[in-house]
């Protein structure tokens, strides 16, 4: 299955916005119409890209996300505001050093330092914003592939019943949602009038100085 996007929009701008669509050229919804499964066999599965590693712009999907088939190597439980937010560690299955991979103490032995640095990075990255380090469940401690997968899978589970209002739901914004009895289901023209009224595509407003900001912090 193959998904394309369409800008509207000023880059840097709070009226940028990125739609996804599907093989069909039909106008989707990336938190809901991207199917989990790239090869359910295999237990391949799709992954929507929000803020590429290395980069620091975090516009949910109204970045230069793409949709890419992953292999799930792992989970850590970030603690976000009272809520477990699980960061799952996967890979892409076109890297070349994909068949290296396929638990959570591969990258361990071949990235040494990765997951210490990606601990760091959730532990830290809400400080300069005046907030507290995030905590975690479990110590801090890298679950492996199959307890991440059946992460992945009970989530989706939940999603489902959300989406079909079978649990509490507040107002969801699916636009050709893959649960057929979705009471949040939008139609194909509802989704392409949505995107009619956003503002036509235009060159990229300048990146502000302010996004390329340092911070320090000393660590204990």
């Amino acid at each position: 299955m193959s998904f394309s996007v369409e800008d509207r929009g000023r880059e840097n701008t709070l009226d940028y916005r990125l739609y996804f669509k599907n093989a069909e050229g039909k106008y989707i919804s990336p938190f809901h119409d991207i199917p989990i499964y790239a090869d359910e066999a295999e237990n391949i599965f799709h992954a929507v890209v929000e803020v590429p590693r290395w980069t620091n712009a975090k516009m949910e999907v109204c970045s230069r996300g793409e949709v890419i088939r992953v292999k799930v190597l792992g989970t850590l439980a970030l603690i976000d505001e009272g809520e477990t937010d699980w960061k799952v560690m996967v890979i892409n299955v076109e890297d070349p050093e994909a068949e290296d991979f396929n638990d959570i103490e591969d990258i361990r032995r071949l990235k040494p330092g990765y997951l210490e640095a990606t601990l760091d990075w959730f532990k830290m990255y809400k400080v300069p914003d005046g907030k507290p380090e995030n905590q975690f469940a479990f110590d801090g401690e890298f679950k492996n592939r199959d307890f991440a997968i059946k992460t992945v899978k009970d989530t989706h589970s939940f999603w489902k019943a959300l989406i079909s209002k079978k649990t509490d739901a507040g107002e969801l914004n699916c636009m050709n949602t893959c649960v057929s009895d979705s009471p949040y289901c939008r139609s194909a023209a509802e989704a392409e009038a949505v995107v009619d009224s956003a503002h036509p595509y235009g060159d990229a407003e300048p990146i502000p100085s302010s996004a390329d900001k340092w911070f320090y912090y000393k660590q204990t």
